[in-house]
């Protein structure tokens, strides 16, 4: 069977002009105009985003070649699904947690919202039952809204009123008042906490509006337009982290990569600038523009992570050999190479890191005075124990 053309080197790939991050002409320039990627890049990027399903990439190769090293008793792991062209399909992504990395909020990015509210006055007192049966009967709406437990407060009131006593229903209003009041300040401070964390992302001027409502409504003691506030408000974020929660994956991505080029020794500025052009992108809602150019942010950097890493894990790989030659258990650590593989053959750069980082720390506990390797700072610190299997 005849073979089809051989695929270009990387050095043989012609230089084009055209940034493929963003797509704008760069003409001779050294660097995009617009998002600063390394024209130096662009031929690796075309190459890397245009990676069919047909062949595997050389990390994929160089990923089972290791595994082959260390599992010298099995067979290779079968392949059941093709590797994934780097942009052909949505990016799965393990869980992102401050212990892999929390994106810095970009220069443009609406400042975090203090909390600053401050509880209502209780109202002031009144001898006039019907006054006090009316405010009951709508703090008890209220708490049903809010799917508050009454239930002590209901049997209360109903023997004051049997006993037409005042003073006992107007206790008990009080009380009521004071609970809602918490009730609502605490969701107010829990939605005002979501605020905060997708601003960096995305203009949150309707929900800002809504809070300042809410603040208002609770300052003033109206405790039911609080209450109506915070359910559009609780619509509204939901809306917004729904919309920009791939954003905020893809950023958090991103920043990962970098990280992790430096902890190698490696400089990631080259690939740096569409990651800053897409966080950009992204506060000044432009969501599919910033999108496109985060995934071929993530592209650029994988082209400078993936040598460092390869090289890394051969050492790695090292450290197994000699740990299982001195008669230690490398299970752990060989599976989470396994993990690594099958993550790269999903294209998830998040996933990949993170074995990667677990597989060192597994290395580390096997056989702790072996596997310091020069300029490569120890990451297990920075990664929670995976969940119980």
């Amino acid at each position: 069977m005849a073979e089809g053309p051989a695929r270009p080197l990387r050095s043989e790939v012609r230089r084009t002009a055209t940034c493929p991050a963003c797509g704008v002409d760069t003409g001779e320039s050294t660097t995009c105009p617009r998002c600063h990627l390394s024209a130096e890049l662009f031929p690796a990027v075309v190459e890397a985003a245009a990676s069919g399903e047909d062949s595997d990439p050389t990390y994929l190769r160089t990923i089972g070649e290791l595994l082959s090293t260390v599992q010298l008793d099995r067979p290779p792991p079968e392949v059941t699904e093709p590797a994934r062209g780097l942009l052909s399909a949505p990016f799965s992504f393990t869980e992102l947690t401050d212990a892999t990395l929390g994106p810095a909020p970009p220069a443009a990015a609406a400042p975090p919202i203090p909390s600053d509210l401050e509880l209502p006055q209780v109202p002031a007192e009144t001898d006039q039952l019907p006054e006090v049966r009316r405010r009951l009967e709508e703090y008890f709406q209220l708490g049903r809204r809010l799917s508050l437990d009454f239930t002590d407060f209901q049997s209360r009131a109903s023997a004051a009123v049997l006993a037409a006593d005042v003073d006992s229903l107007e206790i008990l209003a009080r009380e009521m008042f004071v609970h809602l009041s918490s009730s609502i300040a605490e969701e107010y401070e829990s939605l005002l906490a979501r605020r905060n964390e997708i601003a960096p992302l995305v203009s949150t001027g309707s929900a800002d509006v809504e809070l300042a409502s809410v603040r208002r409504a609770i300052g003033t003691g109206d405790l039911p337009g609080a209450q109506r506030r915070l359910t559009i408000l609780r619509d509204e974020l939901g809306r917004l982290q729904s919309q920009w929660e791939v954003g905020r994956i893809l950023v958090a991505e991103g920043e990962l990569m970098v990280t992790t080029i430096r902890d190698l020794g490696g400089d990631p500025s080259p690939a740096q600038g569409p990651l800053e052009e897409g966080r950009k992108l992204f506060a000044e809602g432009h969501r599919a523009d910033a999108e496109r150019v985060l995934a071929r942010a993530a592209v650029a950097l994988w082209t400078l992570l993936e040598p460092r890493l390869m090289a890394d894990l051969r050492r790695l790989r090292d450290k197994m050999v000699e740990a299982r030659s001195a008669g230690l258990d490398i299970e752990p650590a060989i599976a989470q190479l396994r993990a690594i593989s099958g993550e790269l053959r999903q294209r998830n750069f998040v996933g990949t890191i993170v074995s990667y980082r677990r597989m060192r720390s597994e290395i580390e506990r096997i056989a702790p005075s072996g596997v310091e390797g020069a300029g490569v700072p120890d990451l297990a610190a920075e990664v929670r124990d995976p969940p119980p299997t």
